[in-house]
Protein backbone atom coordinates (compact mmCIF):
# COMPACT_ATOMS: atom_id res chain seq x y z
CA UNK A 1 0.00 0.00 0.00
CA UNK A 2 2.86 2.38 0.75
CA UNK A 3 4.36 1.80 -2.72
CA UNK A 4 0.98 2.36 -4.35
CA UNK A 5 0.49 5.63 -2.51
CA UNK A 6 3.93 6.87 -3.57
CA UNK A 7 3.30 6.09 -7.24
CA UNK A 8 -0.12 7.70 -7.08
CA UNK A 9 1.15 11.09 -5.96
CA UNK A 10 0.63 13.91 -8.42
CA UNK A 11 3.97 15.18 -9.68
CA UNK A 12 4.92 18.21 -11.77
CA UNK A 13 7.69 19.03 -14.23
CA UNK A 14 10.39 21.40 -12.96
CA UNK A 15 9.16 24.26 -15.14
CA UNK A 16 5.88 24.38 -13.19
CA UNK A 17 6.64 25.55 -9.69
CA UNK A 18 6.84 28.30 -7.11
CA UNK A 19 7.77 31.80 -8.33
CA UNK A 20 6.98 31.07 -11.98
CA UNK A 21 5.49 33.47 -14.52
CA UNK A 22 2.58 32.22 -16.60
CA UNK A 23 1.96 33.57 -20.09
CA UNK A 24 -0.88 36.06 -20.37
CA UNK A 25 -3.56 36.21 -23.06
CA UNK A 26 -3.30 32.61 -24.30
CA UNK A 27 -4.29 29.13 -23.05
CA UNK A 28 -1.84 27.88 -20.40
CA UNK A 29 -1.08 24.13 -20.26
CA UNK A 30 -0.47 22.70 -16.79
CA UNK A 31 0.64 19.07 -16.78
CA UNK A 32 2.29 16.34 -14.79
CA UNK A 33 2.05 12.70 -13.78
CA UNK A 34 -0.17 10.59 -11.54
CA UNK A 35 -1.60 7.10 -11.40
CA UNK A 36 -3.46 5.88 -14.46
CA UNK A 37 -7.04 7.17 -14.27
CA UNK A 38 -6.33 9.40 -11.28
CA UNK A 39 -8.48 12.53 -11.12
CA UNK A 40 -6.46 15.77 -11.03
CA UNK A 41 -7.83 19.29 -10.45
CA UNK A 42 -5.88 22.49 -11.10
CA UNK A 43 -7.17 25.72 -9.55
CA UNK A 44 -5.79 29.17 -10.30
CA UNK A 45 -7.09 32.74 -10.64
CA UNK A 46 -10.73 31.73 -10.22
CA UNK A 47 -10.49 28.83 -12.67
CA UNK A 48 -10.76 25.16 -11.82
CA UNK A 49 -9.95 22.50 -14.42
CA UNK A 50 -10.24 18.77 -13.89
CA UNK A 51 -8.88 15.83 -15.89
CA UNK A 52 -7.73 12.23 -15.47
CA UNK A 53 -4.28 10.77 -15.97
CA UNK A 54 -4.04 8.68 -19.14
CA UNK A 55 -2.76 5.12 -19.49
CA UNK A 56 0.82 6.35 -19.24
CA UNK A 57 0.06 8.33 -16.10
CA UNK A 58 0.31 11.71 -17.79
CA UNK A 59 -2.31 14.42 -17.38
CA UNK A 60 -2.80 17.94 -18.71
CA UNK A 61 -5.29 20.76 -18.38
CA UNK A 62 -5.32 24.10 -20.14
CA UNK A 63 -6.21 27.19 -18.19
CA UNK A 64 -8.15 29.74 -20.16
CA UNK A 65 -6.29 32.92 -21.15
CA UNK A 66 -5.14 34.93 -18.14
CA UNK A 67 -4.68 38.67 -17.71
CA UNK A 68 -1.32 40.09 -16.61
CA UNK A 69 -1.01 40.09 -12.85
CA UNK A 70 1.79 41.42 -10.63
CA UNK A 71 0.13 40.45 -7.36
CA UNK A 72 1.49 37.02 -6.32
CA UNK A 73 -1.08 34.23 -6.55
CA UNK A 74 -1.35 30.59 -5.51
CA UNK A 75 -2.05 27.55 -7.66
CA UNK A 76 -3.48 24.33 -6.23
CA UNK A 77 -3.01 20.95 -7.94
CA UNK A 78 -4.98 18.21 -6.24
CA UNK A 79 -5.21 14.47 -6.83
CA UNK A 80 -4.49 11.86 -4.18
CA UNK A 81 -2.21 14.56 -2.75
CA UNK A 82 -2.33 18.33 -2.82
CA UNK A 83 0.38 20.64 -4.15
CA UNK A 84 0.21 24.39 -3.48
CA UNK A 85 2.45 26.60 -5.59
CA UNK A 86 3.19 30.08 -4.28
CA UNK A 87 4.19 33.50 -5.59
CA UNK A 88 2.99 33.03 -9.19
CA UNK A 89 2.75 35.99 -11.57
CA UNK A 90 1.16 36.38 -15.00
CA UNK A 91 2.92 38.25 -17.80
CA UNK A 92 5.26 37.56 -20.70
CA UNK A 93 7.40 34.41 -20.99
CA UNK A 94 10.38 33.90 -23.32
CA UNK A 95 12.95 31.15 -23.78
CA UNK A 96 16.56 32.30 -24.25
CA UNK A 97 18.71 29.74 -26.04
CA UNK A 98 21.80 29.11 -28.13
CA UNK A 99 25.52 28.64 -27.67
CA UNK A 100 28.02 30.51 -25.51
CA UNK A 101 27.11 34.08 -26.45
CA UNK A 102 23.60 33.44 -25.10
CA UNK A 103 24.93 31.41 -22.20
CA UNK A 104 27.36 34.23 -21.30
CA UNK A 105 26.40 35.47 -17.87
CA UNK A 106 25.83 38.95 -16.50
CA UNK A 107 28.81 38.55 -14.16
CA UNK A 108 31.15 38.03 -17.15
CA UNK A 109 29.78 40.92 -19.19
CA UNK A 110 30.37 44.65 -19.37
CA UNK A 111 29.72 46.66 -16.18
CA UNK A 112 28.96 43.44 -14.35
CA UNK A 113 29.24 44.78 -10.80
CA UNK A 114 26.88 47.70 -11.42
CA UNK A 115 24.43 45.63 -13.44
CA UNK A 116 24.16 42.88 -10.84
CA UNK A 117 23.68 45.43 -8.05
CA UNK A 118 20.85 47.02 -10.05
CA UNK A 119 19.11 43.72 -10.90
CA UNK A 120 16.49 43.85 -8.16
CA UNK A 121 13.39 43.19 -10.26
CA UNK A 122 10.85 41.17 -8.24
CA UNK A 123 8.54 40.74 -11.24
CA UNK A 124 11.27 39.28 -13.45
CA UNK A 125 11.63 35.55 -12.83
CA UNK A 126 14.50 33.37 -14.04
CA UNK A 127 14.52 29.65 -14.81
CA UNK A 128 17.83 28.13 -15.92
CA UNK A 129 18.21 24.62 -17.35
CA UNK A 130 21.32 23.34 -15.54
CA UNK A 131 24.13 21.29 -17.00
CA UNK A 132 24.83 20.20 -20.56
CA UNK A 133 22.84 17.04 -21.19
CA UNK A 134 21.78 14.98 -24.21
CA UNK A 135 19.46 12.06 -24.96
CA UNK A 136 18.54 10.10 -28.10
CA UNK A 137 14.82 10.40 -27.34
CA UNK A 138 12.66 13.34 -26.20
CA UNK A 139 12.58 13.38 -22.40
CA UNK A 140 9.73 14.47 -20.15
CA UNK A 141 11.96 15.53 -17.24
CA UNK A 142 15.16 17.56 -17.01
CA UNK A 143 18.29 15.55 -16.25
CA UNK A 144 19.13 17.92 -13.38
CA UNK A 145 16.27 19.50 -11.37
CA UNK A 146 15.89 23.28 -11.44
CA UNK A 147 13.44 25.91 -10.24
CA UNK A 148 12.32 29.49 -10.80
CA UNK A 149 14.20 32.33 -9.11
CA UNK A 150 13.04 35.83 -8.30
CA UNK A 151 15.46 38.19 -10.09
CA UNK A 152 17.73 40.01 -7.65
CA UNK A 153 21.49 40.48 -7.08
CA UNK A 154 21.70 37.07 -5.41
CA UNK A 155 20.13 35.17 -8.31
CA UNK A 156 20.89 37.12 -11.49
CA UNK A 157 24.67 36.96 -11.88
CA UNK A 158 24.84 33.53 -13.53
CA UNK A 159 21.86 34.05 -15.83
CA UNK A 160 22.18 34.77 -19.56
CA UNK A 161 23.18 38.42 -19.94
CA UNK A 162 21.46 38.74 -23.32
CA UNK A 163 18.32 37.14 -21.89
CA UNK A 164 18.30 39.40 -18.84
CA UNK A 165 18.80 42.63 -20.82
CA UNK A 166 16.10 41.54 -23.25
CA UNK A 167 13.69 40.86 -20.38
CA UNK A 168 14.57 44.06 -18.57
CA UNK A 169 13.72 46.10 -21.68
CA UNK A 170 10.38 44.29 -22.01
CA UNK A 171 9.60 45.08 -18.38
CA UNK A 172 10.46 48.74 -18.90
CA UNK A 173 8.28 49.04 -22.01
CA UNK A 174 5.36 46.74 -21.17
CA UNK A 175 5.18 47.08 -17.37
CA UNK A 176 4.11 43.45 -16.85
CA UNK A 177 5.93 40.53 -15.21
CA UNK A 178 8.53 38.76 -17.35
CA UNK A 179 9.57 35.12 -17.15
CA UNK A 180 12.88 34.12 -18.76
CA UNK A 181 13.88 30.51 -19.39
CA UNK A 182 17.55 29.87 -20.17
CA UNK A 183 18.64 26.73 -22.03
CA UNK A 184 22.14 27.05 -23.49
CA UNK A 185 25.30 25.17 -24.32
CA UNK A 186 28.49 26.83 -25.50
CA UNK A 187 30.15 25.61 -28.69
CA UNK A 188 27.09 23.79 -30.03
CA UNK A 189 25.73 23.67 -33.56
CA UNK A 190 22.12 24.31 -34.50
CA UNK A 191 21.33 20.69 -35.41
CA UNK A 192 21.29 19.25 -31.85
CA UNK A 193 18.74 21.92 -30.85
CA UNK A 194 16.36 21.00 -33.68
CA UNK A 195 13.41 18.61 -33.39
CA UNK A 196 12.71 15.64 -35.64
CA UNK A 197 9.53 17.36 -36.84
CA UNK A 198 11.62 20.41 -37.66
CA UNK A 199 14.02 18.42 -39.81
CA UNK A 200 11.13 16.67 -41.52
CA UNK A 201 9.54 20.02 -42.39
CA UNK A 202 12.49 20.97 -44.63
CA UNK A 203 13.16 18.63 -47.56
CA UNK A 204 16.82 19.65 -47.76
CA UNK A 205 17.37 18.17 -44.29
CA UNK A 206 16.10 14.65 -44.95
CA UNK A 207 19.46 13.09 -43.99
CA UNK A 208 19.30 14.69 -40.56
CA UNK A 209 15.71 13.52 -40.15
CA UNK A 210 16.62 9.95 -41.07
CA UNK A 211 19.49 9.96 -38.60
CA UNK A 212 17.25 11.11 -35.74
CA UNK A 213 14.61 8.53 -36.66
CA UNK A 214 17.25 5.82 -36.41
CA UNK A 215 17.96 6.57 -32.75
CA UNK A 216 16.99 3.96 -30.20
CA UNK A 217 16.76 4.50 -26.46
CA UNK A 218 20.33 3.25 -26.02
CA UNK A 219 21.88 5.02 -29.02
CA UNK A 220 24.97 6.90 -27.95
CA UNK A 221 24.61 10.59 -28.76
CA UNK A 222 26.72 13.64 -27.98
CA UNK A 223 26.54 17.40 -28.01
CA UNK A 224 26.81 17.45 -31.80
CA UNK A 225 24.18 14.82 -32.57
CA UNK A 226 21.03 16.10 -34.31
CA UNK A 227 18.13 16.62 -31.84
CA UNK A 228 20.17 15.32 -28.89
CA UNK A 229 20.30 18.58 -26.91
CA UNK A 230 16.71 19.45 -27.74
CA UNK A 231 15.59 16.06 -26.41
CA UNK A 232 17.02 16.67 -22.93
CA UNK A 233 17.26 20.46 -22.53
CA UNK A 234 14.18 21.80 -24.35
CA UNK A 235 11.58 19.06 -24.69
CA UNK A 236 11.03 18.77 -20.90
CA UNK A 237 9.95 22.44 -20.95
CA UNK A 238 7.21 21.89 -23.52
CA UNK A 239 4.43 22.82 -23.90
CA UNK A 240 4.91 25.58 -21.28
CA UNK A 241 3.05 28.59 -22.68
CA UNK A 242 5.35 31.35 -23.88
CA UNK A 243 5.33 34.31 -26.22
CA UNK A 244 8.56 33.60 -28.01
CA UNK A 245 12.22 32.66 -28.21
CA UNK A 246 15.46 34.58 -28.55
CA UNK A 247 18.39 32.75 -30.10
CA UNK A 248 22.13 33.53 -30.27
CA UNK A 249 23.95 30.79 -32.14
CA UNK A 250 25.80 30.26 -35.38
CA UNK A 251 29.50 30.51 -34.60
CA UNK A 252 29.76 26.70 -34.59
CA UNK A 253 28.05 26.60 -38.00
CA UNK A 254 30.16 29.54 -39.18
CA UNK A 255 31.51 27.86 -42.33
CA UNK A 256 28.03 27.34 -43.78
CA UNK A 257 25.95 29.35 -46.22
CA UNK A 258 22.39 28.51 -47.29
CA UNK A 259 22.44 25.18 -45.46
CA UNK A 260 22.13 27.26 -42.29
CA UNK A 261 19.11 29.03 -43.78
CA UNK A 262 17.37 25.66 -44.12
CA UNK A 263 18.36 24.68 -40.60
CA UNK A 264 16.96 27.92 -39.20
CA UNK A 265 13.61 27.11 -40.82
CA UNK A 266 13.73 23.64 -39.26
CA UNK A 267 14.57 25.00 -35.81
CA UNK A 268 11.71 27.51 -35.81
CA UNK A 269 9.18 25.10 -37.32
CA UNK A 270 10.01 22.44 -34.74
CA UNK A 271 9.88 24.70 -31.71
CA UNK A 272 6.60 26.27 -32.80
CA UNK A 273 5.07 22.81 -33.03
CA UNK A 274 6.33 21.46 -29.72
CA UNK A 275 5.32 24.61 -27.83
CA UNK A 276 1.92 24.47 -29.54
CA UNK A 277 2.19 28.06 -30.71
CA UNK A 278 2.21 28.84 -34.44
CA UNK A 279 2.71 32.50 -33.54
CA UNK A 280 5.76 31.88 -31.33
CA UNK A 281 7.96 34.92 -31.93
CA UNK A 282 11.51 33.99 -32.87
CA UNK A 283 14.32 36.55 -32.79
CA UNK A 284 17.99 35.78 -33.36
CA UNK A 285 21.32 37.58 -33.28
CA UNK A 286 23.37 37.97 -36.43
CA UNK A 287 26.97 37.06 -35.68
CA UNK A 288 29.13 39.90 -34.39
CA UNK A 289 32.31 41.22 -36.01
CA UNK A 290 35.25 38.97 -35.20
CA UNK A 291 38.99 38.60 -35.86
CA UNK A 292 41.24 40.71 -38.09
CA UNK A 293 39.49 43.86 -39.37
CA UNK A 294 39.09 44.24 -43.11
CA UNK A 295 39.56 47.93 -43.93
CA UNK A 296 40.06 50.16 -46.92
CA UNK A 297 43.37 51.62 -45.74
CA UNK A 298 45.93 49.20 -44.32
CA UNK A 299 47.49 50.94 -41.33
CA UNK A 300 48.91 47.99 -39.43
CA UNK A 301 49.51 44.84 -41.51
CA UNK A 302 49.53 42.73 -38.35
CA UNK A 303 45.97 43.72 -37.49
CA UNK A 304 44.22 44.64 -40.71
CA UNK A 305 43.91 43.66 -44.34
CA UNK A 306 42.27 45.14 -47.40
CA UNK A 307 39.87 42.93 -49.35
CA UNK A 308 37.04 44.82 -51.07
CA UNK A 309 35.48 41.57 -52.31
CA UNK A 310 35.01 40.24 -48.78
CA UNK A 311 33.11 36.98 -48.56
CA UNK A 312 35.50 35.66 -45.93
CA UNK A 313 34.70 34.03 -42.60
CA UNK A 314 31.15 34.55 -41.39
CA UNK A 315 30.02 36.76 -44.30
CA UNK A 316 27.93 34.01 -45.86
CA UNK A 317 26.34 32.64 -42.70
CA UNK A 318 25.30 36.21 -41.85
CA UNK A 319 23.70 36.32 -45.29
CA UNK A 320 21.83 33.09 -44.52
CA UNK A 321 20.71 34.52 -41.18
CA UNK A 322 19.34 37.55 -43.01
CA UNK A 323 17.57 35.47 -45.64
CA UNK A 324 15.84 33.48 -42.88
CA UNK A 325 13.86 36.62 -42.07
CA UNK A 326 11.43 35.22 -44.66
CA UNK A 327 10.09 33.07 -41.79
CA UNK A 328 6.90 34.66 -40.50
CA UNK A 329 7.07 36.52 -37.17
CA UNK A 330 10.85 36.52 -36.87
CA UNK A 331 13.53 39.20 -36.59
CA UNK A 332 17.28 39.58 -36.30
CA UNK A 333 19.41 41.82 -34.10
CA UNK A 334 22.51 43.17 -35.82
CA UNK A 335 25.77 42.99 -33.85
CA UNK A 336 28.54 43.80 -36.35
CA UNK A 337 29.45 46.93 -34.36
CA UNK A 338 29.53 45.44 -30.87
CA UNK A 339 32.85 43.58 -30.69
CA UNK A 340 35.66 45.14 -28.67
CA UNK A 341 37.80 47.12 -31.13
CA UNK A 342 40.83 46.52 -28.91
CA UNK A 343 40.29 42.76 -28.77
CA UNK A 344 38.70 41.64 -32.06
CA UNK A 345 39.81 38.03 -31.49
CA UNK A 346 37.38 37.65 -28.58
CA UNK A 347 34.46 35.59 -29.84
CA UNK A 348 32.43 36.75 -26.82
CA UNK A 349 31.75 40.51 -27.09
CA UNK A 350 31.14 41.78 -23.56
CA UNK A 351 28.48 44.29 -24.62
CA UNK A 352 25.38 42.16 -24.11
CA UNK A 353 23.23 45.16 -23.16
CA UNK A 354 22.90 46.32 -26.75
CA UNK A 355 22.34 42.76 -28.00
CA UNK A 356 19.45 42.23 -25.58
CA UNK A 357 18.11 45.71 -26.29
CA UNK A 358 18.14 45.19 -30.06
CA UNK A 359 16.37 41.84 -29.72
CA UNK A 360 13.76 43.54 -27.54
CA UNK A 361 13.39 46.30 -30.14
CA UNK A 362 12.26 43.68 -32.66
CA UNK A 363 9.89 42.01 -30.21
CA UNK A 364 8.38 45.32 -29.09
CA UNK A 365 7.80 46.40 -32.69
CA UNK A 366 6.49 43.15 -34.11
CA UNK A 367 5.20 40.94 -31.30
CA UNK A 368 3.81 43.74 -29.15
CA UNK A 369 2.73 46.12 -31.92
CA UNK A 370 4.80 49.16 -30.94
CA UNK A 371 5.08 50.31 -34.54
CA UNK A 372 6.60 53.64 -33.54
CA UNK A 373 9.83 51.73 -32.81
CA UNK A 374 11.93 50.90 -35.86
CA UNK A 375 12.74 47.19 -35.39
CA UNK A 376 16.27 47.14 -36.78
CA UNK A 377 18.86 48.96 -38.86
CA UNK A 378 18.65 49.70 -42.59
CA UNK A 379 17.97 46.50 -44.53
CA UNK A 380 18.88 46.40 -48.22
CA UNK A 381 15.72 46.49 -50.36
CA UNK A 382 16.82 47.16 -53.93
CA UNK A 383 18.98 49.23 -56.23
CA UNK A 384 19.01 51.14 -59.49
CA UNK A 385 22.01 51.95 -61.68
CA UNK A 386 22.07 55.46 -63.08
CA UNK A 387 24.95 57.16 -64.90
CA UNK A 388 27.73 55.00 -63.49
CA UNK A 389 26.39 55.09 -59.94
CA UNK A 390 24.40 52.56 -57.90
CA UNK A 391 21.47 53.95 -55.90
CA UNK A 392 20.61 51.70 -52.94
CA UNK A 393 17.26 51.71 -51.15
CA UNK A 394 16.50 50.28 -47.71
CA UNK A 395 13.74 49.13 -45.42
CA UNK A 396 13.79 50.26 -41.76
CA UNK A 397 15.29 53.67 -42.46
CA UNK A 398 13.44 54.96 -39.40
CA UNK A 399 14.19 58.61 -38.71
CA UNK A 400 16.70 58.69 -41.57
CA UNK A 401 20.15 57.43 -42.54
CA UNK A 402 23.37 58.63 -40.95
CA UNK A 403 27.07 57.98 -40.59
CA UNK A 404 27.35 56.65 -37.05
CA UNK A 405 29.86 55.60 -34.44
CA UNK A 406 29.16 53.13 -31.65
CA UNK A 407 31.42 53.22 -28.61
CA UNK A 408 30.89 50.57 -25.93
CA UNK A 409 27.57 51.18 -24.10
CA UNK A 410 27.17 54.76 -25.26
CA UNK A 411 24.28 55.55 -27.62
CA UNK A 412 25.31 55.58 -31.27
CA UNK A 413 26.61 59.05 -32.16
CA UNK A 414 26.02 60.69 -35.53
CA UNK A 415 29.26 61.69 -37.23
CA UNK A 416 28.43 65.00 -38.86
CA UNK A 417 30.20 65.29 -42.20
CA UNK A 418 31.50 61.73 -41.83
CA UNK A 419 32.28 59.46 -44.74
CA UNK A 420 30.57 56.12 -45.30
CA UNK A 421 32.94 53.17 -45.23
CA UNK A 422 33.04 49.53 -46.26
CA UNK A 423 31.16 49.78 -49.53
CA UNK A 424 32.73 48.05 -52.52
CA UNK A 425 31.68 48.01 -56.16
CA UNK A 426 32.27 45.87 -59.24
CA UNK A 427 31.58 45.90 -62.95
CA UNK A 428 30.86 43.01 -65.30
CA UNK A 429 34.45 41.79 -64.85
CA UNK A 430 33.55 40.97 -61.23
CA UNK A 431 36.62 42.76 -59.91
CA UNK A 432 35.86 44.48 -56.63
CA UNK A 433 37.26 47.82 -55.55
CA UNK A 434 36.56 49.99 -52.55
CA UNK A 435 33.83 52.49 -53.39
CA UNK A 436 32.81 56.02 -52.51
CA UNK A 437 29.38 56.14 -50.88
CA UNK A 438 27.17 59.01 -49.81
CA UNK A 439 23.77 59.36 -48.18
CA UNK A 440 21.14 60.96 -50.40
CA UNK A 441 17.88 61.23 -48.46
CA UNK A 442 16.77 57.68 -47.71
CA UNK A 443 19.16 56.17 -50.25
CA UNK A 444 22.90 55.59 -50.52
CA UNK A 445 24.70 56.36 -53.78
CA UNK A 446 27.78 54.24 -54.50
CA UNK A 447 30.42 54.78 -57.18
CA UNK A 448 34.10 54.53 -58.07
CA UNK A 449 36.25 56.21 -60.70
CA UNK A 450 37.73 52.76 -61.33
CA UNK A 451 34.37 51.23 -62.33
CA UNK A 452 32.68 53.08 -65.20
CA UNK A 453 29.78 50.62 -65.58
CA UNK A 454 28.98 49.15 -62.17
CA UNK A 455 26.73 46.13 -61.80
CA UNK A 456 26.98 45.19 -58.10
CA UNK A 457 27.68 46.53 -54.61
CA UNK A 458 28.70 44.91 -51.35
CA UNK A 459 28.57 46.37 -47.85
CA UNK A 460 30.15 44.91 -44.73
CA UNK A 461 30.35 41.53 -46.46
CA UNK A 462 33.32 40.22 -44.48
CA UNK A 463 34.25 38.56 -41.19
CA UNK A 464 35.04 41.85 -39.46
CA UNK A 465 33.76 44.98 -41.23
CA UNK A 466 35.23 47.02 -38.39
CA UNK A 467 34.68 50.42 -39.99
CA UNK A 468 31.20 49.81 -41.45
CA UNK A 469 29.29 52.88 -40.31
CA UNK A 470 25.90 53.16 -42.01
CA UNK A 471 23.16 53.51 -39.37
CA UNK A 472 19.66 54.80 -39.11
CA UNK A 473 19.14 57.77 -36.82
CA UNK A 474 17.56 55.40 -34.31
CA UNK A 475 21.12 54.20 -33.70
CA UNK A 476 20.98 50.72 -35.22
CA UNK A 477 23.55 49.64 -37.85
CA UNK A 478 22.72 48.59 -41.39
CA UNK A 479 22.75 44.87 -42.06
CA UNK A 480 25.65 43.60 -44.21
CA UNK A 481 24.54 42.72 -47.74
CA UNK A 482 25.51 42.19 -51.35
CA UNK A 483 23.48 42.85 -54.49
CA UNK A 484 25.18 40.04 -56.44
CA UNK A 485 25.10 36.26 -56.10
CA UNK A 486 28.57 35.50 -57.46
Amino acid sequence: MFAANVSAEVKLPNIIGNDMVLQRDMPVPIWGWADKGEKVTVSFAGQSKTTKANENGKWMVKLSALKAKEAPAKMTIEGSNKIILENILVGEVWICSGQSNMEWSIRSSMNAKEEIAASNHPVIRLFNVPGHKVHPKPQERLAIPSDWKVCNPDTSSNFSAVGYYFGRRLLQELDVPVGLIGSNWGGTRIEPWTTLDGFESVSELSKEAEKVKSYKADTKVGGGSPSAIYNQMVHPLAPFAMRGAIWYQGESNGGEHMSYYHKKHALVNGWRKVFQNDELGFYWVQLANFRKPNVRVVQDPKKEFSNPAGGDGWAKIREAQTKALDIRHTGMAVAIDLADAHNPNDIHPRNKQDVGGRLAQWALHQTYGKKELVPTGPLYKGHKIKGGKVHLSFDHVGKGLMVGKKTKLEPTAEVKGGKLEHFSIAGEDKKWVWADAAIDGDTVVVSSKEVKKPVAVRYGFTMNPANANLYNKDGIPALPFRTDDW
